[in-house]
């Protein structure tokens, strides 16, 4: 398996920074040992589309970007729209996965009921993005995500019921899978079928206080939180995965490469890797 570790998290300072936060989070990743990196798509916007440019530094890093990740929007065609364009940016650095997203709210109550129609739309979605991909030699997958549509078992269940195997896989989370209340590595194993992708990320056990009305600030570094990884990448390995280990960090304790540092030592000490 290959181990990966995604940027965002190094992109929220100066909006006229990025480039040079760009290269400190591949600098650093690649001192760090990761193998690949991943970011979210509108990364493109940063270097205003020249793919030439986010090659070179991949190359002076020795870092493969095998993803790049893609938030939805209310436009579904203005989403199939913009992944056209970063289909094109893909295949031009390397990448391979597109994951997906659905709409995050911010407002309450964050934990909603089940939308069928908007799974439907979603899956509909997703299947044209899926075929886009597919016919150009990369892969689709939704990320299931906490204060979206697609966040429970239930919902995840209903998604892959109307989404075309053939064109939409799945990239599971350790820590949104946690705090939807599923066992990580029963889900694990439950959805290895359509897993193509997966992201790693630690929970603090603490469900109390402020954390029960927002509980993604439970997301630790691995090893600092309760996910059992070691049987999540048992039942990965059983399922015949070999694909790639994101790690990611949304809110890290010390600093970004600390938070990356720790994980990565998890990953060796834990797990060989």
């Amino acid at each position: 398996m290959k181990v990966a570790y995604t940027g965002w998290t190094w992109l929220v300072h100066h909006q006229d920074n990025h480039q040079y936060e760009f290269e400190q989070f591949l600098k650093e990743v690649s001192d760090l040992g990761y193998e690949a990196v991943e970011n979210f798509a509108f990364i493109t916007g940063y270097f205003d589309n020249d793919a030439a440019k986010v090659k070179a530094l991949l190359d002076k890093y020795n870092l493969e970007m095998v993803n790049l990740y893609q938030h939805f929007s209310d436009d579904a065609e203005a989403d199939y729209q913009k992944a056209v364009e970063y289909v094109d940016f893909m295949k031009k650095i390397g990448a391979t996965y597109l994951n997906l997203q659905g709409v995050m709210w911010n407002d309450e109550p964050q934990v909603r009921p089940t939308d069928p129609a908007i799974l439907k739309a979603y899956a509909q979605l997703s299947n044209r993005i899926g075929k886009l991909c597919a016919e150009n030699g990369l892969v689709a997958c939704f990320h299931p995500h906490a204060q979206t549509p697609v966040f429970s078992q239930e919902q995840i269940d209903l998604f892959l019921e109307y989404t075309d195997a053939l064109y939409v896989g799945l990239c599971l989370d350790t820590a949104h899978t946690a705090i939807a209340g599923m066992d990580p590595v029963k889900a694990f194993a439950k959805y290895a079928p359509r897993i193509a992708y997966v992201h790693l990320k630690d929970v603090d056990p603490d469900s109390a206080g402020v954390y029960a009305q927002r509980p993604m600030e439970r997301f630790r570094p691995l090893g600092m939180g309760t996910v059992d990884f070691v049987g999540v990448y048992h039942a990965l390995r059983a399922a015949g995965y070999d694909g790639v280990l994101c790690v990611e960090q949304d809110r890290p304790p010390v600093c970004n490469y600390h938070a990356a540092m720790v994980s990565r030592q998890y990953l060796h000490n834990a797990l060989g890797l």
